[in-house]
């Protein structure tokens, strides 16, 4: 106990403060009960002053002044309005009853749910059957506005029904094309004539995806997450409208509004685009083989489209506006494009469409198009069975009705601002997924931050989602796949001078029977020097870049250096021990290509 002096003067501090705050939390920083408090009146954006007991001189004696006045010798020591709460267990009660809300004066009126999710993709799905797990009532709602072509989908979102999925399995379906070719040298033998059905194989892609459309609303159902087929939009605070196909309308409130609408492929704003061209959101339900086809864009979707429908035996040219692969590391982007054009893929450079003409009408029928030079005014024009578009995506968010309920978007993509869990400046607002301002937009990444977004509203959770060093992977015909910085990002941020790139030209063993690119796949490590040579950026082109990226992504996140890799053993032969062996470095000069396995 302090003497009586003092401590009268302690009460009176601690009374003062207790009386001039709407909320004072007598906390310790280390104490993960304190922080869980904490946490609790930041999602309810109510300011707080948190004394930090340890952090002060007088922490203890400040803590025996508490014990006097309260009885609880623990932390965190809440007060709401000069009313005395308790520690955590009795502050996060006091919040389920609904006590705290009004003390807070904070309106708690009944609401039809305590979460509605908006988009039934990955990161809607996920979120909300994790908040239903946690004993939430839960509402996803889902609408895909069907296409210019009239194209649209089950639940599942676009990853499962005009993403991911169908576009691997069409990949799928161009490597084994080329594993026919190789395996002529491996022994096989068979009539020359080999061709491919495009039906059979958009039947079998979309057989599978229906079935996993139906298995996402049977766990909803099990799960009781309330499911609408209805197009959602905001009418006043807390209050959605939601429109079915047929025009009905119904109304639904919640307490709290998670966004997971996603994005669509964006148009080029010419004569003729949405009348005569598509988009990966057709491509993978046409009924017909596309034929000689013209892709519009640079873009991973655009590339991935291109390769696999080359594959497949069509003849396609890719017309790309400035550079390959936009936000990816240049170098990558090129060799991959290399490898492409090598491999029966033209390229229109430095050209952008201006117009697109029906010749002739038919499954597919006949296109004419016309160009222009971003370098000059040269035009070209050509002919086209089908052209795809794919230039880009714009987020979902503008006709949702968020401007009824002051949600701010970014203006110039429509995308939606949020801070580090995911709160949008409308605190009961939330978003996840590619309609986030900056970040990735990825499969993964929407499910992992719906989760934990799910937990931290309703679990107690503090876990927030981490955005660094996600890997991902490009499944181009050679595939490319990545993790960390690109090199042109990590020079921008650490200086050339500091760091060291180790990089090699490879020849996998599978390719050296079937007599083909030789030393066409490549590896890349950049390394900081600055940090006990940390690698900061991971680069694999080459088979199955996806499975060998995920692996190395693991040591990644846990501060993988190039010491580390020179002290792992490889697993021979594969593809993957290659960078385990990297020696050569960029600044070197030397000659980094392979001639055996």
């Amino acid at each position: 106990m302090p003497p009586t002096g003092s401590g009268d003067q302690l009460r009176a501090r601690v009374q003062s403060l207790i009386d001039s705050n709407r909320v004072v939390v007598f906390s310790k920083s280390y104490c993960p009960y304190c922080v869980k408090v904490k946490d609790l009146f930041k999602k309810l954006n109510v300011d707080i002053n948190s004394v930090e007991l340890d952090l002060m001189d007088e922490g203890p004696n400040f803590q025996d002044v508490l014990f006097e006045m309260t009885g609880q010798k623990t932390v965190p020591n809440v007060f709401v309005n000069k009313k005395h709460i308790g520690g955590c267990d009795k502050t996060m009660q006091a919040h389920d009853d609904g006590v705290l809300q009004k003390l807070l004066g904070i309106c708690t009126e009944s609401y039809d749910y305590d979460l509605i999710v908006i988009g039934g993709g990955s990161g809607g799905l996920a979120c909300s059957k994790e908040a239903a797990l946690l004993g939430k009532k839960v509402m996803v709602l889902d609408y895909v506005v069907p296409t210019p072509k009239g194209t649209k989908w089950g639940l599942g979102g676009t990853c499962v029904n005009v993403g991911c999925i169908p576009k691997k399995l069409m990949h799928q379906a161009a490597i084994l094309g080329t594993s026919l070719k190789d395996s002529k040298n491996f022994g096989w033998e068979y009539e020359d004539k080999v061709t491919h059905n495009w039906s059979t194989m958009k039947d079998a892609i979309s057989s599978y995806i229906g079935s996993l459309n139906w298995g996402y609303r049977v766990e909803l159902r099990n799960k009781n997450v309330a499911y609408l087929n209805s197009y959602a939009e905001f009418v006043e605070p807390h209050k959605i409208k939601a429109t079915n196909a047929r025009g009905k309308e119904t109304f639904h409130t919640a307490a709290t509004f998670v966004l997971a609408t996603g994005e669509r492929p964006r148009y080029l704003g010419i004569p003729g685009d949405k009348e005569y061209c598509i988009t990966s959101d057709d491509l993978f339900y046409l009924s017909y083989c596309p034929g000689k086809t013209l892709v519009v864009g640079a873009s991973y979707v655009a590339l991935e489209c291109a390769g696999f429908l080359a594959g497949l035996g069509l003849d396609v040219t890719v017309m790309v506006r400035s550079i390959l692969l936009r936000g990816f590391d240049q170098e990558m982007a090129e060799k991959a494009g290399a490898y492409m054009e090598e491999h029966g893929v033209k390229f229109i450079r430095k050209f952008v469409p201006i117009k697109v003409e029906q010749l002739e009408e038919g499954t597919p029928g006949r296109l004419k198009v016309t160009a222009k030079s971003t370098e000059s005014n040269e035009v070209i024009e050509g002919e086209y069975n089908t052209v795809l578009i794919a230039v880009g995506r714009d987020a979902c968010t503008r006709k949702i009705g968020l401007d009824k309920v002051g949600v701010q978007i970014n203006d110039k993509n429509g995308k939606i601002p949020v801070n580090d869990e995911e709160q949008t400046n409308v605190p009961y607002i939330y978003a996840i997924g590619d309609i986030l301002d900056g970040k990735l937009e990825l499969t993964p990444v929407a499910i992992q931050a719906g989760k934990l977004l799910a937990r931290r509203l309703f679990g107690g959770s503090s876990v927030k989602c981490d955005y660094i060093n996600v890997c991902t992977t490009v499944f181009t015909p050679l595939e490319y796949g990545c993790c960390g910085l690109s090199e042109e990002k990590a020079i921008e941020l650490y200086g050339e001078e500091n760091l060291e790139v180790y990089h090699s030209l490879f020849w996998p063993l599978e390719y050296t029977v079937a007599g083909r690119d030789n030393n066409k796949c490549y590896s890349k490590i950049i390394c900081n020097k600055m940090d006990n040579e940390r690698v900061v950026g991971f680069h694999y082109l080459g088979p199955n870049a996806g499975e060998v990226t995920q692996g190395y992504g693991v040591a990644i996140k846990c501060g993988l250096t190039k010491e580390l890799l020179e002290t792992t053993i490889g697993i021979h032969p594969t593809c993957a021990e290659i960078f385990t062996t990297l020696s050569v470095t960029k600044r070197s000069g030397a000659d980094i290509s392979q001639r055996g396995c």
